[in-house]
């Protein structure tokens, strides 16, 4: 389970912001089974290929560009065929991921499309957690989506996180403020990405990503931020934080959360570049 950890808040002298999410757009809800809905947001973390993301043959996302991330939006209960194209692109071609995921009621997750540690597209989901936190607090996660090796993420120069692997995740229950982040490489002082300053606004989880590609030296950071001041002080089902895409099928299938099925079609990502 994620602990409580204070953080020494505060940025150096001369820190280098990062350009965090950009605006998130809209997402258009196709047509699903069932009257119940689960919560569905959509992370693009694939550098240079916009695109765009169809459920069902049905356009969900247009012009999808890297490093944006949707709000949550409501989903019908039901079997989505996630399909991304390279934008612009006919649906009746060959998808640069595809992917089945079905929604129960009641899930709350993010689908990251991004490079694989050795660099080739591929869908992740996620379990967002947003229960609640006590008061002076937030949650924070961070997900290694990126082509790059194994990080460490550090908060107010003290590691936080050691050891994150690409496409795991970790999060901790910490102070809200502002706190000055950075990513190195795992067991180094070699920055990676920032230092940056993460917002952490009391009773809300933050969710950072780690994405892009160490080899073309474009790894940047983008966020998410989700509400748990609505949320069942119950947490995660059994006390699990699911860290990988291997663990999420496994607390998905016991929990009742969301669950992926079908297999994912992932061309290299030269074959989708320009």
């Amino acid at each position: 389970m994620a602990s409580r950890i204070p953080l020494i808040l505060g940025a150096s002298a001369g820190a280098c912001a990062l350009a965090f999410a950009a605006t998130a757009p809209a997402v258009s809800a196709p047509a699903g089974g069932g009257g119940d809905s689960g919560m569905v947001s959509v992370f693009h973390g694939v550098p240079g290929l916009t695109v765009d993301v169809y459920a069902n043959g049905d356009k969900l996302l247009s012009d999808f560009k890297p490093g944006t991330v949707t709000d949550p939006q409501s989903l019908k209960a039901g079997t989505y065929d996630i399909q991304i194209f390279k934008a612009g692109q006919s649906p009746d071609g060959t998808p640069a991921i595809e992917k089945q995921v079905e929604v129960p009621a009641g899930a709350n997750a993010t689908l990251a499309a991004h490079l694989s540690a050795d660099g080739k597209p591929q869908l992740t989901s996620f379990v967002n957690d947003v229960s609640a936190v006590g008061d002076g607090q937030s949650r924070l996660t961070v997900r290694h989506v990126a082509a790059a090796p194994a990080v460490d993420v550090r908060a107010g120069g003290q590691p936080l996180f050691e050891g994150l692997e690409n496409p795991k995740q970790d999060s901790a229950v910490v102070d809200s403020g502002t706190v000055s982040a950075d990513v190195v490489l795992a067991g180094t002082d070699t920055v990676a990405i920032g230092p940056a300053d993460l917002n952490l606004k009391n009773g809300t989880s933050t969710v950072a990503y780690a994405w892009g590609s160490a080899t073309d030296k474009n790894l940047a950071l983008a966020t998410q931020t989700l509400d748990t001041t609505q949320a069942s002080p119950s947490g995660n089902a059994a006390g699990l934080t699911p860290n990988s895409s291997q663990e999420w099928l496994a607390w998905a299938a016991a929990t009742g959360m969301v669950t992926l099925t079908g297999v994912m079609v992932a061309r290299r990502y030269a074959e989708h570049r320009g």
